[in-house]
């Protein structure tokens, strides 16, 4: 049961966007279109999930001087990993993402779990937690790119919605992000309480 708790608490009552508002660099830079959210969501996913095993293994062996160094080059080395395969495998998303896939080295969410989970917890747990928190913060990041894409230009993953006579540019520039992320924060916060 405590999987459970642990895969699904990144999703609603721990989501790291809307409810401990992590990683909010990449969540308004990135989400201009639901493809560019699930892209950045699902590299730092695989980031997320592969230093939580890494640092649940190794955890015992890393002095406490050099325990965030140590926990950020773990990281950095996945990060590289993403950037290589999208580079070499769907360079156009890579290409869109641009300086944001460097930038999960040091993404509060990874570098948080890293700390505060995998290194006190076993390999399973920590592997379900960073799973659980990863596909969390993808949700967030192409629920919010969906939304936006919609209003923004009237597509949703190249599919045409609303011919562009309905559109609202706003939406697709840096301010809809940010309309957009408190409406969605907002509906969340009206669900907790519910």
């Amino acid at each position: 049961m405590d999987q459970v708790k642990n895969f699904t608490k990144g999703f609603i009552r721990e989501n790291p966007v809307f409810v401990l508002l992590l990683g909010m660099c990449p969540t308004l830079g990135v989400t201009s279109s639901a493809i560019n959210g699930l892209g950045m969501g699902l590299a730092t996913t695989f980031v997320l999930v592969m230093a939580n095993i890494v640092v649940s293994l190794v955890k015992s062996q890393i002095p406490d001087k050099v325990r965030i160094p140590a926990f950020i080059v773990i990281i950095a080395t996945f990060v590289t990993v993403v950037e290589l395969v999208m580079q070499a495998y769907v360079p156009a998303l890579f290409e869109s993402l641009g300086l944001f896939i460097p930038l999960i080295v040091v993404n509060c969410i990874v570098l948080g779990r890293a700390e505060a989970f995998a290194s006190k917890n076993n390999l399973v747990s920590s592997l379900i937690d960073g799973l659980g928190m990863g596909l969390g913060f993808s949700f967030a990041l192409t629920l919010l790119g969906g939304i936006r894409e919609i209003l923004g230009s009237g597509k949703i993953f190249n599919i045409t919605i609303f011919p562009e006579d309905y559109v609202m540019l706003l939406f697709v520039l840096a301010p809809g992000a940010f309309i957009v992320l408190g409406y969605l924060i907002a509906i969340i916060n009206k669900m907790k309480k519910a």
